[in-house]
């Protein structure tokens, strides 16, 4: 006699295949009611990358009311960051990630979850590591909720990318050299995050071959694991460090297919990134295409950070 998956099943199934799996792109309507915290935090992650910034907010609001676990706590004060951090904010998201590492700060972790002890311990690397996976990544493996070093290297790793964005390159790389010490194949989502920020600072000192090796590390983990949103943005990077590096050609075909990608799985912050990428490469409809996403983004409650403003 056939037995019917349990609906908690199906709803943890479905919002772990909108965050971390094929169906990044999924309507609001078909995506489940979260149950708990966890299932707050996965929705949030699907609204995130979907650009719907007010409905992510929404969820990250309720963590924060349903739940005292410092872990999923973390998570969502990383999420936050993240989201600041897509539209230009990266003072403020530096405060979102400075909580998310103080909410993990009863561990020893990382030799301490104090920022500034952990960046005058740490010593910026001659040349970029290679975190690698033995064999793919199902579903359920990669979409489990992070543990506290996954959730502290998720915020370490945001901090990073905060520096990255207000100047402090050298800052920058110091937090990425601890994270690196700790991560491997237990971590997926924070290797391939720790690849992309660390291509991310390699572009940002002037060092194409160095991002070139972290993008491709990247795509080549994104692509031994189900999200179609890592893959996406690894490979937007991967059209990023190729235009640095002089390689048009390459870049535009690859910023196409991201482009392509974008638009099919409904990543709206993605494609806005790609199609900024893509004024630079004398895409001629790629203006029109950045002042569409970001006009889609405002209406999703998204406020892209003015010039000049903190």
């Amino acid at each position: 006699m056939f037995a019917p998956a349990p609906l908690v099943d199906i709803r943890s199934e479905v919002l772990a295949v909108a965050a971390f799996g094929d169906r990044p792109g999924i309507a609001a309507a078909e995506l489940p009611a979260a149950a708990d915290a966890g299932e707050s935090w996965l929705r949030a992650v699907v609204m995130g990358g979907q650009g719907h910034y007010a409905a992510a907010r929404a969820q990250l609001r309720r963590i924060r009311a349903l739940t005292t676990d410092p872990v999923l706590l973390s998570l969502a004060a990383s999420t936050e960051g993240s989201l600041l951090r897509q539209l230009g904010w990266h003072a403020r998201a530096s405060v979102a990630d400075g909580r998310a590492v103080a909410l993990l700060s009863d561990g020893p972790l990382l030799g301490g979850a104090n920022p500034d002890a952990v960046v005058t311990s740490a010593v910026p690397a001659e040349q970029p590591g290679a975190l690698e996976l033995s064999e793919p990544w199902t579903l359920a493996e990669f979409a489990a909720r992070p543990d506290r070093v996954a959730a502290l290297c998720d915020a370490l790793t945001g901090l990073a990318a905060d520096a990255l964005g207000t100047g402090r390159t050298a800052l920058a790389t110091r937090l990425l050299r601890r994270v690196e010490k700790v991560l491997d194949a237990r971590h997926p989502r924070a290797m391939i995050r720790w690849h992309w920020v660390s291509a991310e600072t390699a572009l940002a000192a002037g060092r194409p071959e160095s991002a070139t090796i972290h993008a491709d590390a990247a795509l080549a983990l994104a692509e031994q694991c189900p999200s179609t949103r890592h893959r996406v943005k690894s490979l937007l990077l991967v059209a990023a460090a190729a235009m640095t590096r002089g390689d048009e050609v390459a870049a535009a075909e690859v910023a196409g297919e991201v482009a392509a990608r974008c638009r099919e799985h409904e990543l709206l912050p993605l494609g806005w990134a790609c199609a900024m990428l893509r004024t630079g490469l004398s895409d001629s409809s790629a203006a029109d295409e950045a002042a569409a996403c970001g006009a889609a983004i405002a209406r999703r409650g998204g406020h892209f950070r003015p010039f000049g403003a903190d």
